[in-house]
């Protein structure tokens, strides 16, 4: 498969160069040359599959020739260790549970899975490659643990002091070994911002290779369409009309869902449920894409002014407006509403929601008043013991630490202090 860049101003590439550079030269990002569909028997016959073996189909064009299919099938079979279970509210409401793995987020798929494929390239590189990444909450966390490790990779993570949940600071900050975390005095745009023009400058790049592991990086935010895949294996003998509500930020999560639909799987719509950060929605009722600075909610993951991902679901759609307006409804909601809507969750299913989880909920409760028949899935993207003062302070009960948690809880922080993109360019440099 040949990735090209969507800004068209850098040539074709490989995958394996795609996941080594993050970004293209003239700073686009990546995308498949072509996205081949599925036969129809695979879904068809997707109940008797196990999870590695979908996974393999679904992925298997994008990574193919540079990964050999014995190696695709280890690297998936170590990424997918944990499960990823659909639990049923009511007739019209699900919610998939992504928080299963070792960081108890969603991104620990993506991380994983770009680890592995990393550590393949770079089995018999003397080189060292260093993973520059931004995060603004739970990418940090799943990154660390991903390459923990990893031979001939060094990590660094960028994240705005103060706007990131106690547990997640601690999952980015305790690690040591080959992870190093910035706490950038600024918000997650301003993180992002730098990754960007640290990749873009010659002063660095003529002296280390970086690639990045935020979902602009192909191998980071493709292997999110498996979770779509699994949602459908565990719903569509049951549900004819299958919907997604994605708590979206960056909206790769979302973008990989698409990427399924396109790979044929049978998904009716999808919903971008969005905090205060509400650029798409705003796009959705007027056509006019204003990126705005970010704004700091209880949804911290999600507080995004300028998703990058964005520019990959145009893409799949042509620039189409219309046509994605009818695949893609968003709504946004304010902090209020989500806190009202994770002590409804608890009061009426007896489910604790995390925050983003309660945007996604909501976003199913506004597609559902005017398509009553549709079952709609919610994504809960992270464990709610990972925002235990929002959570427990709502709902007024105490929520069980799970050992994930509980191993980090004490450890010690350790972060070095930046405030601008002199700070990162300094420290990159060792000087």
């Amino acid at each position: 498969m040949k990735y090209y860049s969507l800004n068209r101003k850098a040539p074709d590439t490989t995958f394996e160069n795609a996941v080594i550079k993050g970004l293209a030269p003239d700073s686009g990002l990546y995308f498949p040359e072509e996205i081949k569909p599925l036969p129809a028997s695979f879904f068809e016959d997707i109940d008797n599959k196990s999870y590695p073996e979908i996974a393999f189909e679904a992925i298997k064009q994008f990574v193919s020739p540079e990964i050999p299919e014995d190696i695709l099938k280890t690297i998936i079979e170590e990424t997918l260790s944990f499960d990823f279970p659909v639990v049923k509210l009511d007739e019209n409401i699900s919610t998939l549970e992504l928080f299963h793995g070792p960081t108890m987020a969603f991104k620990d798929v993506g991380a994983r899975f770009m680890a592995r494929c990393l550590g393949y390239f770079n089995q018999n590189n003397t080189n060292e490659v260093t993973v520059l990444v931004a995060t603004s909450g739970d990418t940090g966390g799943a990154v660390a643990n991903g390459f923990l490790g990893v031979k001939g990779v060094n990590v660094v993570i960028l994240y705005p002091s103060g706007k990131v949940s106690d547990i997640q600071e601690k999952q980015l900050t305790t690690l040591g070994q080959n992870i190093t975390a910035l706490e950038v005095d600024g918000v997650f745009d301003d993180c992002q911002d730098m990754v960007k023009k640290a990749f873009l400058d010659e002063s660095i790049t003529s002296k280390m290779q970086l690639t990045s592991a935020n979902s602009i990086n192909v191998a980071r935010w493709l292997p999110q369409l498996f979770y779509f895949m699994f949602a459908y294996k565990q719903l569509h003998n049951q549900h004819d009309e299958i919907v997604f509500s994605i708590p979206s930020g960056n909206f790769g999560n979302i973008c990989a869902g698409m990427v399924a639909q396109q790979l044929g799987l049978p998904i009716k719509h999808f919903i971008a449920s969005n905090n205060a950060n509400n650029v798409v929605t705003e796009y959705l009722k007027t056509e006019h894409y204003n990126p705005k600075p970010s704004v700091a909610t209880i949804s911290n993951a999600m507080d995004v002014g300028n998703p990058s991902n964005f520019i990959r679901i145009q893409e799949i759609y042509k620039n189409d407006f219309k046509r994605l307006q009818a695949n893609l409804s968003s709504f946004s909601y304010t902090d209020e509403q989500t806190k009202e809507a994770l002590l409804e969750i608890y009061k009426t299913y007896n489910y604790v929601a995390d925050p983003h989880g309660a945007v996604g909920y909501l976003g199913c409760k506004d597609y559902l008043k005017t398509n009553p028949n549709a079952h709609c899935v919610f994504l809960e993207t992270a464990h709610p013991t990972k925002f235990l003062d929002v959570v427990e302070d709502v709902i007024d009960a105490e929520i069980t630490l799970p050992p994930q948690i509980e191993a980090v809880m004490g450890k010690e922080k350790v972060a070095l202090q930046i405030s601008d993109y002199e700070g990162l360019k300094g420290f990159l440099l060792g000087k």
